[in-house]
């Protein structure tokens, strides 16, 4: 008995709403179901305040009742029932007021990769019922969510993995990872082995031929050149090993007293200071390596860590106390060894928080005991709570463990605090 004249709107402002056209009678029907109805058609119009109507259960029953009418396929009413029990479905409008349904918790990067692949590599921005927002927005139901593209953009970020819930949004960006670096890997990975090679005092004509080539794609189990160079250019395997079974080929049809001296300075090659990486770190048994310093838990020199091979990025390095320490270990073909070597100058970033008293003069007193070990501080966040008890997020520049734990050690010594944690 559901009676009600529907449509929907776009207002001046592109907002889109909806009408719903009813008497009253009918408008109980809709809201309350029949019984409903009937019960209040039984007590008369003078005792309304006498009708007692569990409006939300009987409405959302009349709907269910519906909805099992209209559907002849039963996995299709399953599915329904499922949304409306679990919300897994968000709808949202474009500018020009098309609907778009996302999964329950998408943002406005799984929106921009629905309406084409292209859109998403080039976003930029985003614009939320006309106003710039973050694209890590959780969006809404009714959001009108405008996206902002540029032909500059260079592509998508890795961290957008973190946020997005569509399984096609995902697929899009792990597309464009793997096309656009496995480019540049290749042309990057042939220009380490030429050089390696010229490096040993051999041409590329002698060396670089298809016999032996083949001989290192069968050693290393590549099914293309293209696919070991990609490998050499992204660190996972260095050119120096690439060229000595090359060389063992090599020496197996050509009589030369040099190709022993070659293979052995090959395989032995120390690393000088020059060619230890900026990072301070070397990953064992790979050469020439990116090399990335985690931002979950911002290891310094001193610190235990291990080695994470990344799709893409070179290997990540986290300290064995982080707190994605187990998720990593659910791969341990992936997990590497890593040392911190040599004697460095750089420097490293590390958060670290607060937890004081509050009192006047807190902060300056913080913030001069660091001045005080001759630590740089990088930006400094405080604010007390309802219990007034004060939070002092801090992130200073150290160059290693031991002059964190100066740093701490000093801080702690702060009157009215009474805790002092690196955070991980």
């Amino acid at each position: 008995m559901y009676q009600s004249l529907h449509t929907t709107l776009i207002g001046p402002k592109g907002t889109p709403f909806e009408v719903q056209i009813r008497t009253w009678d009918m408008h109980r029907i809709a809201e309350f179901g029949i019984a409903a109805h009937w019960a209040y058609k039984e007590a008369g119009k003078n005792k309304k305040e006498n009708v007692v109507v569990n409006d939300d259960k009987l409405a959302w029953l009349r709907e269910t009742l519906e909805w099992q009418k209209e559907m002849q396929d039963p996995e299709e009413f399953l599915n329904t029932l499922k949304t409306e029990l679990f919300e897994d479905e968000v709808y949202v409008f474009t500018p020009k007021g098309d609907i778009k349904v996302l999964p329950n918790g998408a943002t406005p990067i799984d929106f921009a990769y629905y309406i084409h692949a292209q859109i998403g590599h080039k976003m930029v921005g985003c614009k939320i019922n006309s106003k710039m927002m973050p694209i890590i927005t959780k969006l809404k139901n009714g959001d009108i969510v405008e996206i902002i593209t540029s032909d500059n953009a260079k592509g998508p970020s890795r961290d957008w993995l973190k946020f997005i819930k569509s399984s096609s949004a995902k697929n899009k960006i792990l597309s464009w990872f793997k096309k656009e670096q496995r480019e540049e890997n290749i042309i990057k990975g042939k220009e380490l082995i030429e050089k390696e090679i010229k490096r040993i005092g051999m041409n590329q004509a002698e060396l670089h031929k298809q016999e032996y080539i083949g001989a290192a794609l069968d050693r290393y189990k590549y099914a293309s050149v293209e696919d070991m160079y990609a490998s050499v250019g992204f660190g996972a395997i260095s050119a120096g090993k690439i060229i000595a079974k090359m060389l063992e080929e090599y020496k197996k049809v050509n009589q030369d007293d040099d190709i022993e001296k070659k293979l052995e300075a090959l395989v032995n090659q120390k690393r000088t200071n020059n060619n230890v990486p900026k990072s301070g770190i070397i990953v064992k048994g790979i050469d020439n390596c990116l090399i990335k310093l985690s931002k979950c838990c911002n290891p310094v020199p001193g610190d235990n860590i291990i080695g994470y091979i990344t799709k893409g990025r070179g290997v990540s390095i986290h300290t064995t106390e982080c707190v994605n320490i187990k998720e990593l270990l659910q791969e341990p073909n992936r997990i590497i060894d890593v040392e911190w070597v040599g004697e460095k100058s750089s420097s490293y970033n590390v958060d670290i928080e607060v937890y004081s008293n509050d009192r006047t003069g807190l902060l300056a007193d913080i913030i001069k005991a660091i001045y005080d070990v001759k630590t740089k501080l990088v930006a400094v966040n405080s604010k007390a709570n309802k219990d007034r008890i004060v939070i002092t997020e801090i992130t200073i520049e150290v160059q290693n463990l031991e002059e964190l734990n100066k740093a701490l050690k000093t801080i702690r010594k702060v009157d009215s605090v009474f805790e002092v944690k690196r955070k991980k």
